[in-house]
C-alpha cells in the first residue's frame, strides 16, 4: 500500500496529469492543452442567486503524490457561469496501480470538503458506462445515474456509402446553399452562428443551463486551436444560418470530432443534418483523419439514426452522467 499525500496542483504537475486523464477520456489530451485551458479561465469568482444557490466559477484542483513524488491521482471541483445553479461538476482519476488504496477515496474527500465550504447543492460527474469499478465506488457516495450519453466511432477507410452524398445536392436544389467560417469570416456571422447554436441547443435532450455569452461561447468554440473555420460547415436559406456541424482535430490521433451539429427545428426533417454530416465526412477524408468521433445522449433518437443506421458509426463504451445531491 503506496503512502501519499494530498496537495493542490501545480502547474508543473500537468505532464502527469494528462497521463492520468489519457486513462479515461475518449481522446488524448496534452500537458499544453491543459495549461492553455487553465490560462484562458480568469481566477475563480463565486456568488449566490437570491436563493442561495451557487453561482459562478472556479475550478480547484487537487493531486494524490506518492513518496517518490510521483502524481498517482488527480480531481478537479469546477463550474462554468452557465452551469445549472448550485451545481459543481468534477472529474476523478487515480492511476490503475494505485485503486483500492485509498486514494480516490482521499481525493473525494477533498472535493467533499470544498463542496460543503461553498455550500453547493449537487456534484456531477461522468464516467464510462462499462466501469463498474468506478460506477460502484461513486453509487456508494451517493451518485445516481441522470442519463446516458452513446459514443460512436466511423472508420473513415471502411465508409463506402457515396450515394449519401446526393443528400448535399438535394438540399443545394431546395435552395439551401453551403458555406465555411472561413468562407464567411468575420464578427457578424460569427454572432449569426453563436444565435444558431444558443437555438438549437435548447433542443438538446438533457441541456438544463444557461447558454453562454457571445464571448465565452467564442472562446471554448471557434477559438480552439483544433477547431479551423474550414471546420465549421454552415447552412444557409438566403443569410439566415439554418444548420451548422463543426469539427475539431485531434493530431495525437490524427482523427476528428463531430464537437456540434445542429439544425432549426423549422428545417429539420428534410435531411439538413444527413448532408451537413456528410460535409463533415468530407472534409475529415481530405485531412486525412483515419476516422470520425462523436457522442449522442439516448433520447437523441433522429440522430442516432443518422450516425449508426444511415451513416454506420459504430457503438463505443459511452459516458453515464452521475449526480449527487448534497444535504
Amino acid at each position: 500500500m503506496s503512502n501519499y499525500t494530498i496537495r493542490s496542483l501545480r502547474n508543473d504537475d500537468f505532464p502527469a496529469v494528462a497521463l492520468l486523464l489519457n486513462q479515461i477520456l475518449s481522446e488524448p489530451i496534452t500537458a499544453k492543452q491543459l495549461q492553455d485551458e487553465e490560462d484562458n479561465i480568469p481566477p475563480g469568482q463565486l456568488h449566490y442567486n437570491d436563493d442561495g444557490q451557487l453561482m459562478g466559477w472556479d475550478r480547484p484542483k487537487w493531486v494524490a503524490e506518492n513518496e517518490q513524488g510521483e502524481v498517482i491521482g488527480y480531481t478537479i471541483a469546477w463550474r462554468a457561469p452557465w452551469n445549472e445553479p448550485g451545481n459543481l461538476n468534477l472529474t476523478l482519476v487515480v492511476h490503475p496501480d494505485e485503486c483500492g488504496h485509498g486514494v480516490g477515496r482521499a481525493l473525494s474527500h477533498e472535493v467533499r470538503l470544498w463542496a460543503q465550504k461553498v455550500e453547493a447543492s449537487r456534484l456531477v460527474c461522468f464516467m464510462k458506462d462499462h466501469d463498474e469499478t468506478s460506477l460502484g465506488f461513486a453509487q456508494r457516495r451517493g451518485y445516481q445515474q441522470e442519463r446516458h450519453m452513446f459514443e460512436s466511432v466511423l472508420d473513415l477507410s471502411t465508409f463506402t456509402n457515396e450515394d449519401l452524398f446526393q443528400s448535399i445536392y438535394t438540399a443545394e436544389q431546395s435552395g439551401i446553399r453551403f458555406t465555411t467560417l472561413a468562407d464567411e469570416p468575420g464578427e457578424e456571422n460569427e454572432r449569426k452562428l453563436y444565435e444558431l447554436y444558443r437555438v438549437t441547443h435548447l433542443d438538446i435532450p438533457g441541456f438544463n443551463e444557461d447558454f453562454p455569452w457571445f464571448e465565452e461561447w467564442r472562446k471554448w468554440n471557434i477559438e480552439l486551436p483544433a477547431v479551423q473555420p474550414e471546420y465549421i460547415h454552415i447552412a444557409k436559406d438566403g443569410e439566415r444560418y439554418v444548420g451548422v456541424v463543426t469539427l475539431q482535430q485531434n493530431e495525437q490521433t490524427q482523427s476528428m470530432y463531430h464537437q456540434y451539429t445542429g439544425v432549426l427545428q423549422e428545417y429539420r426533417g428534410k435531411r439538413l443534418g444527413l448532408a451537413l454530416k456528410m460535409l463533415a465526412i468530407r472534409t475529415a477524408r481530405a485531412s486525412e483523419a483515419h476516422y470520425l468521433r462523436t457522442h449522442n445522449d439516448t433520447l437523441n433518437v433522429p440522430m442516432l439514426r443518422i450516425n449508426r443506421d444511415l451513416l454506420g458509426f459504430n457503438a463505443v463504451p459511452g459516458n453515464y452522467k452521475m449526480v449527487c445531491t448534497l444535504l
